[in-house]
């Protein structure tokens, strides 16, 4: 093999094989926990968010005081019928949201699980399997269940497969499973079904008809939003007018405000980031002192401390670019895993890689730079 044109930072690190492995794995140990504090956490907030996003409206009218799913505060459902008076919306629809304990059928174990009333004359969300069943659901008594659920609701999906609609208890009362449908677990719970409003006030019947939780407005073709947005608001000034991305930032911040959730998976990315810093500072040092002598020579000759650091540099980033590939494989396996364990849409995005990335690379840097002083402050001739 002709060695003249390789790289000189290349070939001190293959000349000991072992060490390079080590330095890889260790490396790429460290990205694999940022990535699943990352992963987990943006996991988390994406399912918190998922209702929000896939709500068929183009703004929202709630409550000032309301904070989560799990907080949600009630308006009198007047105040949205006053909207319809605003040049360019279209129509308006209410929406009731609300915790019941569901009865597992085959355990008898009561769980707390999130509750949606819709007009099942409009389309409130724009899950297709929702759509379909809007006219299963019209009759009284009658919910659609949400098959991405803990299984601790039990096999539902199974069951309706099997034998179709199927008697449940909800709020200590029957009621029928007349479709499935995919939304997922949640910070706010986990899992959800989806009724009429008639079903809905009849099973919290001390929820009047009359205040609901969410109001969505559908605008007319060609209207421009952000406008009407301000002149709803300007109408209804007691209460907050939010498009779509808006009202799913309300929640996210919400979760984010609970300051233990963000520390914890702030800590982990940290506590990676320093894991990766120790163990390319403990080879690149190792390196560094083995080649002493190599060093003090090229020293002797003129080079500059800043080729010798370009070395290192160079060393640095290869290490950054041959760890960064097999912890970000093994973190898509961990993630896939994971995701059928928890029910959690935790999946691999482009800028989280670009982030980790960024990351290792300055992690690699950082210890090249520290294991570098030594050589620096020292004297060719007490090198030798």
């Amino acid at each position: 093999m002709n060695l003249k044109h390789i790289p000189l930072s290349w070939l001190q690190l293959i000349e000991h094989k072992s060490r390079l492995a080590i330095a890889i794995a260790g490396i790429a140990f460290a990205d694999l926990l940022i990535f699943v504090q990352l992963g987990f956490q943006d996991a988390l907030y994406d399912s918190a968010i998922a209702p929000h996003q896939n709500l068929q409206a183009d703004l929202v009218v709630i409550n000032p005081h309301f904070q989560s799913l799990i907080s949600v505060k009630s308006f009198q459902r007047d105040r949205l019928y006053q909207t319809l008076g605003v040049n360019g919306v279209k129509s308006v629809n209410s929406l009731y949201i609300g915790t019941g304990l569901w009865r597992n059928p085959t355990t008898k174990i009561d769980r707390s699980i999130l509750i949606w009333g819709v007009d099942p004359t409009q389309t409130t969300f724009t899950f297709p399997e929702v759509q379909q069943k809007l006219d299963n659901i019209k009759s009284l008594n009658r919910v659609l269940f949400d098959r991405a659920g803990r299984p601790e609701y039990g096999d539902i999906d199974r069951d309706y497969q099997a034998k179709g609609a199927f008697e449940v208890e909800l709020n200590n009362k029957l009621l029928t499973v007349e479709g499935i449908f995919t939304n997922g677990a949640s910070f706010a719970a986990d899992g959800n079904v989806i009724t009429s409003d008639s079903t809905f006030l009849n099973l919290f019947p001390d929820r009047k008809g009359s205040n609901i939780d969410v109001g969505l407005i559908t605008l007319k073709p060609g209207a421009n939003r952000k406008l009407v947005q301000q002149e709803i608001a300007a109408e209804i000034p007691d209460l907050r007018v939010l498009n779509i991305e808006e009202f799913a930032a309300v929640e996210k911040n919400y979760w984010e405000s609970q300051g233990a959730i963000g520390f914890i998976f702030t800590l982990g990315v940290i506590v990676g980031f320093i894991v990766g810093i120790v163990i390319v500072y403990q080879i690149l040092h190792t390196e560094v002192s083995d080649r002493l002598p190599e060093y003090a020579t090229l020293k002797a000759m003129g080079y500059t401390d800043r080729y010798l650091f370009s070395i290192v540099l160079q060393e640095a980033l290869i290490l950054a670019l041959l760890g960064f590939l097999p912890g970000m494989a093994a973190s898509i396996g961990l993630y896939q895993i994971a995701q059928a364990a928890t029910l959690l849409p935790i999946v691999m995005k482009v800028d989280r890689a670009i982030f980790v990335l960024i990351l290792t690379i300055l992690m690699c840097v950082s210890s090249g730079s520290i294991a570098i002083r030594k050589l620096q402050a020292a004297d060719p001739a007490d090198l030798f």
